[in-house]
């Protein structure tokens, strides 16, 4: 099994320089900007987080990116961040979150996936998407993060099957642009009764949210 994954990281990458290296201008799919994505969604407000420090933006290579907290009238709320790359040719690509999370202090928890099921889309749009699941902690404080990365109408929570996919589309589309979406959700109190409140407060906050990023994460 290692030695399978491990053929599998190489030829990933190789042909990940591959693509790096080939100089064909990628067309820009067309797509409304994501400072337009909706402050308001059902009973959901959003609130403007403060941007970025340089610092991080030079780590995250995004082109573009959101960064929200939106919170229910019970004044239950999540974090939203959607970063969106134009083009992965370069160098910069999306990653997983979790490169990032231990260097400001939180470490894992837990791992595993999440199905959330989606109303029925008439655009033929998924009725279930399949998510990454981790518990992460700093201190005494918990939280639970949801995130996939998204491109060309496909959501994959897998890094490794995200990266497949880059350089399929990449060869047969000549596109490399994609997204990475991810929602957090905070657990309080006992985390027996807080976790399992937090995935349920995240859910509704992606079934509420997902139907929405066709129009910022073009197919």
């Amino acid at each position: 099994m290692l030695t399978r994954s491990v053929i599998l990281f190489v030829c990933l990458t190789v042909a990940a320089g591959a693509i790096a290296r080939a100089e064909r201008s990628e067309p820009v799919p067309p797509r409304a900007p994501l400072a337009e994505f909706p402050m308001q969604m059902g009973e959901w407000r959003g609130i403007q987080e403060p941007p970025f420090e340089a610092s991080i933006l030079k780590v995250l290579g995004a082109d573009e990116y959101l960064t929200r907290a939106y919170f229910r009238p019970d004044r239950s709320g999540v974090g939203l961040y959607i970063g969106y790359y134009r083009s992965q040719r370069q160098g910069d690509t999306m990653h997983s979150p979790l490169n990032c999370l231990p260097g400001s202090g939180w470490e894992p928890v837990s791992q595993s996936y999440a199905q959330i099921p989606l109303a029925a889309a008439g655009d033929g749009g998924p009725s279930e998407i399949t998510v990454n699941r981790y518990v992460v902690q700093k201190g005494l404080d918990r939280q639970l993060v949801l995130y996939w990365y998204q491109a060309h109408g496909r959501v994959i929570a897998s890094e490794y099957w995200s990266k497949f996919y880059l350089i399929r589309d990449a060869v047969q589309l000549n596109r490399t642009d994609g997204a990475l979406v991810r929602v957090i959700a905070p657990i309080l109190g006992d985390p027996r009764e807080g976790e399992p409140r937090a995935e349920r407060l995240g859910t509704a906050f992606v079934q509420t949210m997902f139907p929405r990023l066709s129009a910022y994460l073009p197919k």
